[in-house]
């Protein structure tokens, strides 16, 4: 086992990981770490900004991750879902990373890849007028948030967001997503 965690350690650390957790996601975990995320990020040689951003890029990936999980919590695979969230906090010679990832229903596939597609082709410019626009329209039946979110993750992020679906087994697929914040480009 203490290989095992060597040869972990050594793998995160070739991919500039400095925060991990993978696992179920409560409101109390994310608060948790939320908290361990702030300090640690207050030792880094961060502007005030960048640590803003990066915390709450965060924020936003875990708490998509819980309610996603909660919205499928009647569904055949709600146990598996549930337990497959991470999060990861990475620095590179570019600036800092947030990439978060949970399994999804494959049926899920279409819907977060054209919502993600559009987000990403927008500029600066573009996201901040598509964010007011959100804000200002009426929920549909049965939405509980207006999907800002991935909105103001692009708004923070350096450059647009990335994001990967790979299949899992034919019924699910493996989500992740990554936000860039600070660097050269921010």
């Amino acid at each position: 086992m203490q290989t095992n965690l060597l040869e972990l350690q050594k793998i995160l650390q070739s991919f500039g990981v400095l925060i991990s957790f993978s696992g179920r996601f409560s409101q109390e975990i994310i608060e948790e770490l939320g908290d361990a995320v702030k300090k640690y990020l207050e030792t880094e040689s961060l502007s005030q900004t960048d640590t803003y951003n990066v915390f709450s890029v965060f924020i936003e990936q875990t708490q998509n991750i819980k309610n996603y999980c909660q919205r499928n919590s009647n569904s055949p695979y709600a146990e598996k879902i549930g337990n497959s969230g991470i999060v990861t906090i990475g620095k590179t010679p570019q600036g800092h990373y947030v990439s978060a990832g949970n399994l999804i229903q494959t049926s899920d596939v279409v819907p977060f890849s054209a919502q993600l597609d559009r987000i990403i082709g927008m500029d600066k410019m573009e996201l901040k007028k598509y964010y007011k626009e959100c804000l200002k329209a009426e929920l549909a039946p049965g939405q509980t948030s207006a999907g800002l979110g991935l909105v103001d993750m692009a708004r923070k992020a350096s450059r647009p967001l990335e994001y990967s679906i790979m299949e899992a087994d034919g019924e699910l697929c493996f989500f992740t997503l990554k936000a860039c914040i600070g660097g050269q480009n921010g």
